[in-house]
């Protein structure tokens, strides 16, 4: 038969297909039970090409850089246009499973009657000879059948099947060009190892693009479509045998249509597989940076900008061909990674969790814990530990002191100055004076607040001492002062939500922090002061990318929730918890500002802080229950603990983890408060206080300097020794009451679920 061009393929189709349908097709059709006197009209009122659903593609995260950090899919696939794909590959896929497929209108005539003719022999069907067409029709059925029955329905091997694929086969061929049907089979085809598409197949089986793949390679995958299953080289050694066997068949077709010479052939069929098999995980497991991955998939399936309900916004993460680029920072990620794997083991109980976020704008850089993730209950956990509830997290562990900040905030705003504070007893009832926003009083005349380790020293403190020296009934007395509602509305303004979802506990220890948080959270809250009062909700996908190529930014959502001279004010007063608080001594070398917090009995602990370019805080527990598992006697990361406090583990973590995250950023420095505002105030008895101290250390310093005289004296008497004065003041062991660097004044006795 002579051969004739893509063009007048359909005339000889039409042509030829009524001399099939009297000499061969209709006494087959007629067997098969379909009415023969519409035969003729089988060939000629074609229908239109079938609906093509979009097919399901994978959904790639991008860090903020743009690198892949992790993937979604229902079918591995990244659809390419026809010029991505390599030449050898086109030809190999042509000369194996379609060798006439620019030469037909969709219909193999001659393929086709042999297999009908063998077909009708046996009594159902035994031998293909689809064309390249036909079998984009059948993968097109298969793809947009919504059921399993559905789907079970358009692979059925039925005559009448193969009449309805060649109908469809016929208006496809008469709606499209050749590259353009070759295109779309090479991006719906299944090439095995969960390769859909030429694309992922190449990137699976050789690591490369469909553009680079090399005649060996794109034989290869050519043999590998007609038995996917039989010939998955991630399944053994026979599949891989039974893989070269295809390869080279293929190969040998090449040869056979002079598509290659016989020499290169010869070559290729020498040369191994050449496998370079690539993972092809998909989801947060596989990610490198799994706790980020959850919380950024947690985002898509709750969100209505992905779908009006769950199934849709899942279908679209799974099959939507998105590429969603996310705040994460890689330095900063892996600085938080770093701090907390070098204090806290994957296989300790006590757990210690971290988020990154920037003030300003919300962006994510990092959601950190000690745990990898997974669900190995020794090393891992599938909680997302940094994140609340409805982004897979848990319960949280209570705040602490932490929660301070929102009654300064509050004081501050209502009038209060830097020097102003109270005369406090040394142990406090909240028995009155108390009232939630539902205009309850909220009174605990039952319970008893102490200051540090339960201690009754009281005294006066102001403001700024009271926040540094971390006094609960400073703070209890300051909540009473501003309002227990005021204090609520100031945390609720700057994002504060229970990390459960449930409404804030709004009782009388609101401020030393009885209620359970998640560091992301407590991070973003922070970051509302390093942003000057604008608190930004968090975010993690900053751009959408659809599959067709749009790109969708995704802007902050900020509001002004503290005025702007009241935050500078706070973070003056915070500032202070470095140079002169329970964070003494402890710096990452630029402004920051911070704050502890060490819950009562040390059921956690927590450190949140932060610069005016990014803010986080860590929390430390342990992931069997805080109640139940106290950290009072624990071994963490091979270093032994009496008792963890603010200062003690999650401070070093958040210094480490900043500095390193902030290495290649410019310092920033706070704007400088209003003294006109916010300057002077009165502390009844601080003056006199700070004046029996200051004489005490007088008195301190004479009796050191008097004694080492009669030292020195004594040493040359005897005659064996000089003058020892070298040995230095000893004033470092003077007492440390006034400004002590550890953390216990965080502790609380805040902790009564019965309110």
């Amino acid at each position: 038969m002579a051969r004739v061009g893509a063009a007048g393929g359909l005339a000889l189709c039409g042509a030829v297909g009524g001399l099939l349908a009297a000499a061969v097709v209709v006494p087959m059709v007629v067997g098969a039970g379909v009415v023969g006197n519409a035969t003729a009209e089988t060939f000629t009122d074609l229908p239109p090409p079938p609906r093509e659903d979009p097919l399901p593609e994978l959904t790639r995260i991008l860090d903020k850089n743009g690198a892949q950090i992790a993937q979604f899919y229902y079918q591995n696939r990244q659809s390419v246009p026809i010029g991505q794909v390599s030449r050898p590959m086109r030809n190999a896929i042509v000369a194996i499973e379609d060798s006439r497929f620019y030469e037909h209108a969709g219909m193999d005539v001659k393929g086709t009657l042999r297999a009908l003719v063998a077909n009708a022999q046996a009594g159902g069907i035994k031998q293909g000879g689809s064309s390249l067409t036909q079998q984009l029709v059948k993968n097109i059925l298969v793809n947009r059948a919504e059921s399993e029955r559905d789907r079970d329905s358009a692979r059925v091997q039925s005559i009448r099947r193969k009449l309805a694929e060649l109908r469809y086969a016929l208006s496809m061929e008469e709606h499209y060009t050749k590259d353009e049907i070759l295109e779309r089979y090479l991006n719906i085809a299944y090439f095995g190892a969960g390769a859909f598409g030429v694309q992922a197949a190449a990137q699976r089986f050789f690591g490369v693009d469909a553009a680079q793949l090399s005649l060996v390679q794109g034989a290869t995958l050519a043999g590998a479509v007609r038995t996917p299953y039989g010939t998955d080289p991630s399944l053994g050694t026979e599949q891989r045998d039974r893989l070269l066997e295809r390869r080279n068949l293929v190969l040998d077709r090449m040869a056979q249509l002079r598509m290659v010479t016989a020499a290169a052939a010869a070559q290729a069929k020498a040369a191994p597989l050449g496998l370079r098999m690539q993972a092809e995980e998909g989801g947060c497991a596989a990610s490198a940076f799994p706790f980020f991955c959850a919380y950024v998939q947690a985002e898509v399936l709750t969100s209505p900008a992905f779908g009006y309900s769950q199934a849709d916004r899942e279908r679209r993460l799974q099959r939507g061909g998105l590429t969603l680029r996310t705040s994460l920072d890689p330095i900063a990620q892996r600085a938080a990674e770093q701090a907390i794997s070098s204090r806290v083991s994957p296989k300790d109980t006590e757990v210690a969790a971290e988020a990154m976020i920037v003030p300003g704008t919300g962006e994510v850089r990092a959601l950190a814990a000690s745990k990898k993730y997974g669900r190995n209950p020794e090393r891992a956990t599938s909680i997302n530990l940094p994140a609340d509830r409805a982004h897979g997290g848990g319960m949280g562990f209570q705040a602490g002191s932490t929660f301070k900040i929102f009654t300064l905030a509050t004081a501050l705003a209502k009038g209060w100055r830097f020097g102003q504070g109270f005369n406090t007893p040394g142990a406090y009832v909240p028995s009155h004076g108390f009232t939630n926003c539902a205009g309850e009083k909220v009174n605990a005349p039952s319970a008893t607040i102490y200051n540090a380790s339960g201690e009754g020293k009281g005294g006066p403190y102001s403001l700024e001492l009271g926040t540094w020296k971390s006094s609960n009934i400073f703070y209890m007395m300051l909540e009473r002062d501003v309002g227990l509602c005021e204090v609520v509305k100031t945390a609720e303004a700057v994002g504060v939500r229970r990390a459960d979802g449930g409404a804030l506990a709004e009782v009388p220890t609101f401020t030393l922090g009885v209620n359970e948080m998640d560091p992301l959270t407590v991070a973003a809250a922070y970051a509302t002061f390093g942003a000057r009062g604008r608190y930004c909700q968090p975010i993690s996908i900053i751009e959408i990318i659809e599959r067709d190529g749009r790109k969708v930014k995704v802007p902050p959502s900020c509001s002004q929730a503290v005025e702007e001279p009241v935050a500078d004010a706070v973070n003056r007063v915070l500032s202070g918890v470095f140079t002169q608080g329970t964070m003494q001594g402890q710096s990452i070398g630029r402004p920051a500002a911070g704050k502890t917090g060490t819950n009562n009995s040390y059921t956690s602990a927590w450190f949140a802080g932060y610069t005016p370019d990014l803010a986080a805080a860590v929390s430390v527990g342990d992931i069997r229950g805080s109640y139940k598992y106290p950290l009072t006697g624990v071994e963490i990361g091979g270093s032994y603990y009496g008792s963890v406090q603010g200062a003690s583990l999650p401070g070093p973590i958040w210094v480490d983890s900043m500095q390193s995250a902030l290495r290649e950023t410019s310092a920033t420095s706070f704007v400088a408060p209003d003294m006109s505002r916010f300057g002077g105030g009165f502390t009844p008895g601080l003056r006199e206080l700070e004046r029996d101290r200051e004489r005490q250390d007088r008195r301190r310093d004479r009796r050191d300097r008097r004694e080492r005289r009669d030292r020195d004296r004594e040493y040359d008497d005897h005659g064996d020794y000089g003058d020892h004065g070298d040995y230095g003041d000893y004033g470092d062991y003077d007492d440390r009451g006034d400004y002590g660097g550890d953390d216990r004044g965080d502790r609380d006795e805040g902790g009564f679920p019965d309110w």
